[in-house]
């Protein structure tokens, strides 16, 4: 499962609960604190009415013909007043309270409905308990099943120089607040959905938002992650490196951390790569100039004192010639483009300047070197591009015979160096240009080092081009492709 949907998965998982255990708690709460409200409502409505039906009762003339009774004729006018009212969002179109008047003994004097005049309310459990001092109320559903038949009955005395002459009892069913209840769990229930929909949201710009940060660091990490030494084992440029992402906060410490990192290993692997492949490198040269050096310490003849002597100057040669390849490798190894390319850079040019480098060391061995073919130019390192032509024409008199023709060809954007020696076996021509590989010589010498081609395969690789290698027996041709270049 990705980062991104995990995160999400989880914030939906934690907001949601939150949600459902606040709604929860707020649906379980809108009911009771609605009824404590209406109690109280009760309570005030039931002790006002009380004072005002004092008078009455205690002078006997309280009773539900309103021809008698003042209380009755103000509560039954009070009835029959039309009300039209709105309650924020809620109409109310009638008085939906019941007043009860009992005498001392629970009889019931008065019934603002006409219903249970003369009945005995001794039992109820409201009337019991205001008889007797105490507050009285009680909550009976009509229908035991049915919880919307619930009515709600609160008491108050109705008393005269202390003594209680009866009870007033003020009833509400709880259907005429339902509707109250019903509009705030809806409202409840919309800002619920509302808050969910905007936690939704909120959650899903901050998830996103993190995600594209974590990309930009793993495409910055995968973008760096390949080893220089393995890049220039395989002859590749090491790839331009991208710009460390620009992250806030934690993130961008990390990046800057990666940054940091990728340069010292970097920087490890490369020095690792280098000290190995010299370490291995100076291992021939070292042993022959001490074994050389050894026997020089005995009495010899002069004759074998001259030989030993010219094996240490040519074993260190070999060394200083080892080094030097090393550190031009190194330096194009280390650099990402051309610095002093111009665009009007001529093959020929390069390459007669190359020949006469070879010119001495071909004369010694008897071969002759040609060039034909027609001048091309280009945007190229001219130094570079000389280095190149003379590393491939010391390559090719190291394995051509003894009065040969080593012919450079020249064409649109490409030069090609071709010899007469024994060609290098097809399935090795691909490592033709790796560090240190190299091929017996003809004469049975040892061979180079083979920096030489490493060299020429880095400066094509900055320029763009193609160094490639063909069998042509006899003899191996080797060819620059500037035409590759973008």
């Amino acid at each position: 499962m990705r980062l991104g949907i995990r995160l999400l998965f989880a914030f939906f998982l934690i907001n949601g609960l939150a949600a459902f255990f606040v709604l929860r708690v707020f649906m379980a709460e809108i009911k009771p604190s609605v009824r404590k409200v209406t109690e109280d409502t009760l309570v005030e409505t039931a002790y006002l009415l009380a004072a005002q039906a004092s008078d009455g009762l205690a002078d006997g003339k309280l009773t539900a013909d309103t021809s008698h009774s003042r209380f009755a004729q103000q509560v039954q006018a009070a009835f029959q007043q039309p009300l039209r009212v709105w309650i924020w969002d809620t109409r109310k179109a009638a008085l939906d309270l019941r007043v009860t008047v009992t005498n001392a003994q629970g009889r019931v004097l008065f019934d603002s409905t006409g219903q249970d005049v003369g009945a005995d309310y001794a039992r109820w459990r409201n009337v019991a308990l205001t008889l007797r001092g105490e507050y009285g109320a009680r909550t009976s559903r009509e229908v035991a099943t049915d919880e919307a038949t619930s009515v709600m009955y609160v008491s108050a005395p109705i008393a005269r120089d202390g003594q209680i002459l009866g009870v007033l009892t003020v009833s509400k069913p709880a259907n005429a607040v339902q509707s109250i209840i019903d509009s705030s769990e809806s409202k409840m229930l919309r800002g619920g959905l509302l808050f969910l929909l905007l936690s939704a949201a909120v959650g899903f710009a901050i998830t996103w938002w993190l995600v594209v940060q974590v990309r930009k660091l793993r495409s910055y990490a995968q973008h760096v992650q390949g080893p220089t030494l393995q890049e220039a084992q395989g002859n590749l440029l090491p790839p331009k490196m991208p710009e460390v992402p620009d992250v806030p906060g934690e993130l961008g410490d990390l990046a800057q951390a990666m940054d940091s990192m990728r340069r010292r290993l970097e920087g490890r692997d490369y020095i690792e790569g280098y000290v190995r492949a010299l370490t291995h490198e100076l291992k021939s040269p070292v042993a022959a100039i001490r074994g050389a050096g050894e026997l020089l310490q005995d009495d010899l003849p002069a004759a074998d004192r001259a030989m030993f002597a010219q094996q240490v100057v040519d074993q260190s040669l070999r060394l200083q010639n080892l080094i030097d390849q090393l550190m031009q490798l190194s330096q194009l190894e280390q650099r990402s483009g051309l610095a002093t390319a111009s665009a009007h850079t001529s093959l020929r040019a390069c390459a007669e300047q190359a020949m006469a480098q070879l010119q001495t060391t071909a004369a010694q061995k008897g071969i002759q070197l040609v060039l034909q073919g027609d001048d091309s130019q280009g945007p190229w390192d001219a130094p570079l591009v000389t280095l190149a032509i003379s590393n491939l024409l010391a390559n090719a008199l190291d394995f051509s015979p003894a009065h040969s023709q080593i012919v450079l060809t020249l064409q649109a954007q490409r030069l090609s160096v071709q010899d007469s020696g024994p060609g290098v076996p097809d399935s090795l021509l691909h490592r033709l240009g790796e560090r240190f590989f190299t091929t017996p010589r003809p004469n049975g010498e040892r061979s180079g080092t083979g920096l030489g081609l490493s060299i020429v395969q880095r400066i094509m690789l900055l320029h763009g081009g193609r160094l490639q290698f063909a069998n042509t027996q006899p003899g191996l041709r080797a060819s620059l492709d500037f035409s590759a270049q973008g």
